[in-house]
């Protein structure tokens, strides 16, 4: 059943729901606090054991957990999830993945759709996520059935995840032979699509699909976020383009997926095309776990297939990272966890702990125009418990044992338990998380 959106503040019903109070957890930053949640915020934030429940708040004790800001994913493919049995990629890569898809997308049914988004989205609920940004196919062959199935989605889970459709336009856009796929692109809009999406960079034209997307965006009031240059090839490098577009007066938000081709270039034509990137305020969203399974197959030596991580962020980019496919044609792996894209980011993108934290957190919250997610007073209470004493430890470990707060509302609890037989350490290993 569709469940409706409610305010910050209210459960299902519309009643005023109880506050929260999260006893003894421990931050990022290594203190132990009280939270109090209070009408969909973090109202208190105070040292451990200070707090006291009032009679209209469910106290949680959270010792050896963290409390965290809810996890992110900011690029994602929901239309496509859980196909990769039935829609097989012959050549595992990029444009094997492509052909396959696109020989097969037309045969799914608008409630297949529905069924496989709805249980992808409750995956990433259930890891901690509260915001996603779905990427969804549009064009010839699919019309607007996956749109309008991700927007029902989107509805029927709206007071659950934040959940941002991206009507990702079908090719050619440019030309006559581009003007259906232009047309579905604006009904999909007109449905109700949050984000104009696409890949320019696969066009005949790319700086004419550029435009059109510009000039749709710029119609319908969207953000716009591109797939960029998805390759390692260095002599595809659209990029700059869409840092000219930033600078030329267009007046939406702006979002490059992947940027492969950036890592491919010389550090000198890395360094200014991050700073141009920054200036302009366009957002990076790299995707390791799909481009190191795409990327650099047959090449010798093999690039890691990832954008240029370090010189985007000293420039100041807000570089946000997320899991793209979720067991699809694209990839065939994936556990819709933002933190399986944090250690990517550490062991093949060589960031620090913290730093791949913030880009499923923060970073990803700023390339999705959401407000700040922090544990702090005056945040929304978009939260998540794991067990765990430091940042690198809850990523290295990814505990399944969590607690999901969506707006100050407790909205997924997982417990685990764990038995070992026979040990010194069986009571250390054998500790039950129960929420």
């Amino acid at each position: 059943m569709p469940v409706p959106a409610s305010p910050p503040g209210q459960g299902r019903s519309g009643d005023k729901q109880r506050g929260l109070l999260l006893r003894e957890g421990a931050l990022a930053d290594g203190r132990s606090v009280d939270v109090r949640v209070l009408d969909g915020y973090v109202s208190e934030v105070a040292p451990a054991g200070t707090l006291s429940a009032q009679s209209d708040e469910e106290p949680l004790d959270l010792r050896g957990v963290m409390v965290l800001p809810g996890l992110v994913e900011p690029h994602a493919h929901l239309d496509k999830a859980f196909t990769a049995a039935d829609v097989p990629n012959e050549t595992h890569d990029l444009a094997g993945a492509i052909t396959a898809w696109l020989a097969n997308r037309s045969r799914f049914s608008q409630e297949q759709i529905v069924n496989r988004a709805r249980a992808a989205a409750l995956h990433y609920l259930a890891h901690g996520v509260t915001a996603v940004r779905s990427h969804t196919d549009v064009g010839e062959g699919v019309g607007t059935r996956s749109v309008e199935a991700l927007l029902a989605v989107r509805d029927e889970l709206a007071d659950l995840i934040d959940l941002q459709v991206v009507a990702l336009a079908g090719l050619p856009l440019s030309g006559q032979e581009g003007a259906n796929n232009r047309a579905y692109l604006r009904a999909s809009l007109e449905l109700g699509a949050d984000v104009v999406g696409g890949a320019a960079y696969l066009d005949e034209d790319p700086k004419a699909s550029l435009d059109i997307f510009a000039d749709i965006a710029s119609e319908f009031r969207r953000p716009l976020d591109l797939h960029v240059d998805e390759t390692t090839d260095a002599g595809h490098f659209t990029l700059p383009d869409l840092v000219d577009l930033a600078w030329s007066g267009f007046a939406q938000p702006i979002t490059a997926s992947h940027c492969v081709s950036l890592g491919s270039q010389s550090p000198e034509v890395q360094s200014a095309v991050a700073e141009g990137a920054a200036s302009a305020g366009v957002s990076v969203v790299t995707l390791p776990l799909t481009n190191l399974y795409l990327q650099a197959r047959g090449t010798m030596p093999a690039p890691r297939g990832l954008t240029a991580l370090r010189p985007l962020l000293q420039a100041g980019v807000t570089v946000a990272a997320g899991g793209d496919n979720l067991r699809d044609p694209f990839n065939p792996m994936g556990r819709a966890d933002p933190l399986e894209t944090a250690s990517l980011l550490i062991t093949a993108g060589h960031l620090e702990p913290a730093e791949a934290f913030w880009a499923v957190t923060e970073a990803a919250r700023t390339a999705l125009r959401l407000g700040p997610g922090r544990v702090e007073v005056g945040a929304a209470a978009d939260l998540v418990a794991i067990p765990g004493t430091t940042v690198a430890e809850v990523i290295a470990d990814a505990h399944p044992a969590r607690l999901v707060v969506k707006a100050g509302r407790v909205v997924a609890r997982t417990s685990t338990s764990t038995e070992i037989e026979d040990t010194p350490e069986a009571k250390v290993m054998g500790r039950s998380w129960s929420y």
